[in-house]
């Protein structure tokens, strides 16, 4: 259940209790117009009823304690220690309302207090506010760089939002400076199983276990971790371990039954657990769906996945945001027009790159990480998977051309001649960046970028890379809505939460690529996924002669491909090519009916028919 934000009631009158349920007035707390650090003769003052206070809590007195600290900030609202010594009573009863509003005001009058700032974050770390978190966690590690929680935080929020090396950066600080602890052990073999070092990984996990062997979480982890290394004996293994049984377990151990197709085992597991976790969890209702649909059970199947959905859509900052959305295609359409992209420079590979990227594009389920597989196989094309480095560059764009315009309208300013060598420097950071992850490897001339919705920015990429071959993964538009209706992912400004968000922001992207095809001439190859699965010779034949490389028939082995691939699709690409996820959507089309009158447009100009 969300937590409820305070911000969001009305505000009660200055003398009644505070809506954040701190237990102050609500005038000495939220409604505190300016706050400042008492005098030095208030604080004498009070000092020895704080000393009171002090003790009645160390005594486990929290109620007397925190009847002091309410008498103490009624007449000092920005005496510290009581603030401090308030938060942490609310914070241990569960009124997390009450304690995030005292912490934010320990953080105003202490900007220079590492503690404060790190126990900020974290309160908006486990409501997964990532946004405001960073921006506090970041703050604690400004402030005292040897402070180990505030480089845990760092490395929590970073491997959260897939920045994945730099939050490896953060955990080995946390651990050098503060040592192994179980939970931090787990948390950074979490990292490393993401980032495909999955050797590493199992270490980390082996060594969480040891410190903390009742610690259940840690051998879920494992047991995951087991899971996407191919060792489904081995995770099941671990789960048999596991006590006592507790939710985390059933639903493990039901991913794993149903990874090993044993699908009646795997629903008994999800009935075990407890009906509380059910209401609540997401992961629950996505799981179930996951295997109802293995069971052609399509209309509870339906139903669980809609369930899913639901609940998280009742979260913080998961609505899909249309308007931002709808600005800014509309901006990249009216920047990116033939006249402006014909007289814009270009981006020129020089000696010194080792290697260039192969953009694999395509909406979420489209098909990119079989795609990614099938090329991966082949020796001179190494693996970046999901690179955020596009999308990072349209941030820093405007500081780095010292423009006073934004993305994607400040790449105007490439007409200065302070900013001739602008385009080096973008293509500078974007390879820099990728070596840094140990993608570019000696001797192989290519690597894959398969992250999602890059053909947002097919524009920007084409100045930069104009030499790059784009390779766009095309799918049934219903297929495609519905699966990633079916997952829980955040891409796309959160769209895959609801059909109709889901189908619009489709349309809103495919309507952006074409715009791009008729305005700049991208080196261009469309490929649909069925006809991948119907013929994969002479497709995979046709994406390695795009590319420039010769044809090797272990790319036809894609299933084989040893590296883990970091999507929602990492265990279909370790099958066999199928046929059961061709026109999977006409499972459900009277689900879909709402959203058919949206696709049906794009269906036809791609040759599809519903």
């Amino acid at each position: 259940m969300a937590t409820p934000n305070p911000s969001t009631r009305p505000a009660p009158a200055r003398n009644e209790a505070c809506a954040c349920d701190s237990g102050l007035k609500h005038k000495h707390c939220c409604g505190q117009i300016t706050l400042s650090l008492p005098r030095p003769a208030e604080v004498a003052q009070l000092e020895p009823l704080y000393r009171e206070v002090q003790a009645a809590f160390e005594r486990g007195q929290w109620a007397a304690a925190a009847e002091g600290c309410i008498r103490i900030l009624s007449e000092a609202p920005g005496h510290v220690r009581s603030l401090r010594l308030l938060y942490l009573i609310r914070r241990q009863e569960g009124r997390l309302p009450a304690a995030e509003a005292l912490c934010r005001r320990l953080v105003t009058l202490l900007p220079a207090d590492d503690w404060a700032a790190c126990e900020l974050s974290l309160m908006l770390y486990e409501r997964r506010e990532f946004e405001e978190a960073e921006k506090h966690a970041r703050n604690g590690v400004r402030l005292n760089p040897d402070n180990a929680q505030a480089h845990n935080l760092m490395g929590m929020i970073l491997t959260d939002t897939h920045r994945l090396l730099p939050g490896e950066f953060h955990y080995r600080k946390a651990l050098e400076l503060h040592g192994p602890v179980g939970k931090l052990c787990a948390n950074f073999g979490l990292n490393l199983k993401n980032q495909g070092k999955l050797e590493e990984a199992e270490q980390w996990y082996r060594k969480a276990i040891e410190m903390e062997p009742d610690n259940i979480e840690s051998r879920l982890g494992f047991a995951r971790l087991k899971e996407v290394a191919k060792d489904i004996k081995g995770a099941m293994a671990l789960t048999d371990a596991v006590t006592p049984q507790t939710s985390g377990l059933h639903l493990t151990r039901a991913t794993l039954l149903r990874r090993s197709k044993k699908y009646d085992e795997a629903l008994s597991e999800l009935d075990k657990v407890e009906a509380p976790v059910k209401e609540g969890s997401a992961g629950y209702w996505y799981e179930r769906g996951e295997l109802l649909d293995k069971m052609e059970r399509y209309d509870e199947a339906f139903a669980a996945f809609a369930r899913a959905n639901e609940i998280v859509r009742q979260s913080p900052n998961r609505a899909y945001d249309r308007e931002r959305s709808d600005q800014l295609a509309l901006r990249l359409k009216n920047f990116f027009v033939r006249w402006r992209v014909d007289k814009l420079p270009r981006g020129v590979r020089g000696g010194h790159e080792p290697a260039g990227p192969v953009f694999v594009v395509g909406f979420p389920r489209s098909g990119t990480t079989m795609i990614e597989q099938m090329l991966t196989s082949h020796p001179q094309i190494s693996a970046g998977d999901e690179l955020p480095f596009i999308w990072d560059l349209t941030r820093v764009a405007p500081k780095i051309l010292n423009s006073d315009l934004f993305y994607p309208e400040c790449l105007a300013d490439l007409w200065f001649g302070d900013n001739q060598v602008a385009l080096e420097t973008f293509r500078d950071f974007y390879l820099k960046n990728t070596r840094q992850l140990g993608i570019i490897r000696p001797g192989v001339p290519y690597f894959t970028d398969k992250m999602p919705l890059n053909e947002t920015n097919l524009g920007f990429i084409h100045l930069l890379f104009p030499e790059a071959p784009v390779v766009h993964l095309i799918r049934h538009p219903l297929d495609i809505v519905l699966s990633c209706f079916f997952n829980d992912l955040t891409h796309g400004n959160n769209c895959s939460y609801g059909l109709d968000t889901a189908a619009e922001h489709f349309v809103l992207i495919r309507d952006l690529v074409d715009h791009y095809l008729d305005n700049m001439n991208i080196k261009y190859l469309p490929v649909k996924y069925e006809e991948v699965v119907a013929n994969p010779e002479s497709e995979c034949r046709k994406l390695l002669e795009f590319v420039g490389v010769e044809w090797d028939p272990r790319c036809l082995a894609f299933h084989e491909n040893q590296r883990y691939a970091r999507t929602a699709s990492y265990a279909q690409v370790t099958e066999k090519l199928y046929t059961r996820s061709v026109y999977r959507h006409r499972h459900y089309l009277k689900h879909l009916e709402g959203i058919i009158p949206v696709l049906q447009p794009v269906c036809e100009r791609l040759g599809y028919s519903i």
